[in-house]
């Protein structure tokens, strides 16, 4: 591991100054400290803002939504009664991180901001995964790549839990810069490079996700299904997330959002078409399972990603309708 500075702010604004010239923020650790070791990331400063009281908490805002601070851990989104209330998928989100240990230091921030678990990535070969002008994934071990989005150079995954089910949910976050702070549509926020510099989110150097604001359910019926190979602490093959607006029996709007499969939390419009309109039940979600799907190019050694990404949509949809089946 190479030499660092270490800094611990106690206010947002004092963070902010200090993240410059390639500086990178500590949470809970259990993303960043592993790239350090592994090499994949070298930052000359670490910024530790654990010690920002006013990043920490969930509460409920003004209009019946919430606001959830991105210090709030894992264990703090299973214990929040306004949670489980009324957004179920988010705590069926941290109910698969299954680790206790990260439960209890793991953040929401730091959910949202981790990096690719591609092994490509974490070896060295950058975030694009290319050596001598090609990519090393096409030809390579691809089995947990990318089957959406991949018109362009890159093939990893986006690996949040969160973020499928709070796009679903239409959630934005806010962001902290030198100057005044902004607002992004978290579906906005995650972006596929193009170019080994570009980044996969829409972060400046020298910017803080300090806050996520979820909209208020209104009834919507929300939930995420899961598709891993293990029970343990393990990453997903494919996840779905699906918010569904009611009247009656009828889906006035729907939501679906997948994870796991593209570059970044993909957005399942077809999916969302095949559900609006029509009532809920097997066939439909089953019809919508494999909307979602449409257009994928899967690579040489990841093609059932197809069928688990279809499946997760379709149990996420049976879920959040209450006809869940075991």
């Amino acid at each position: 591991m190479n030499r660092f500075e270490y800094a611990s702010p106690s206010t947002v604004e004092s963070a902010v100054q200090l993240l410059s010239g390639g500086a990178a923020v500590l949470a809970g650790g259990t993303d960043l400290l592993s790239l350090m070791k592994d090499g994949a990331a070298k930052p000359p400063r670490l910024v530790d803002i654990k010690g920002i009281v006013d990043l920490r908490g969930i509460e409920e805002d003004g209009s019946g939504g919430l606001l959830i601070g991105a210090l709030a851990t894992v264990e703090d989104v299973l214990n929040s009664p306004l949670i489980r209330r009324d957004y179920p998928s988010l705590c069926q989100a941290a109910e698969g991180i299954r680790s206790p240990q990260i439960q209890s230091v793991g953040t929401v921030g730091g959910d949202l901001c981790q990096r690719p678990r591609c092994w490509y990535y974490r070896s060295g070969f950058g975030l694009l995964a290319r050596k001598e002008g090609r990519s090393v994934v096409v030809d390579g071990d691809n089995r947990y790549h990318a089957i959406l989005g991949t018109e362009g150079p890159a093939y990893f995954v986006n690996p949040s839990s969160f973020a499928p089910p709070l796009i679903a949910l239409g959630a934005k976050i806010r962001i902290q810069g030198t100057g005044a702070a902004r607002e992004v549509a978290l579906a906005d926020f995650y972006r596929v490079p193009t170019s080994e510099g570009q980044k996969e989110y829409d972060l400046a150097d020298n910017e803080l996700v300090v806050e996520i604001l979820v909209p208020a359910a209104g009834g919507k019926r929300n939930a995420v299904y899961e598709v891993r190979a293990k029970e343990a602490l393990d990453w997903p093959l494919a996840a779905a997330a699906v918010a569904l607006e009611m009247d009656g029996e009828t889906v006035r709007s729907a939501r679906v959002v997948l994870g796991h499969v593209a570059p970044k939390p993909w957005v399942a419009e077809a999916a969302a078409r095949a559900l609006t309109g029509g009532t809920l039940g097997p066939e439909a979600a089953a019809a919508a399972g494999t909307a979602a799907v449409e257009g994928a190019k899967p690579l040489s050694k990841n093609g059932y990603k197809v069928r688990l990404a279809r499946v997760a949509v379709k149990r996420a949809i049976l879920r959040a309708a209450g006809m869940e089946v075991a």
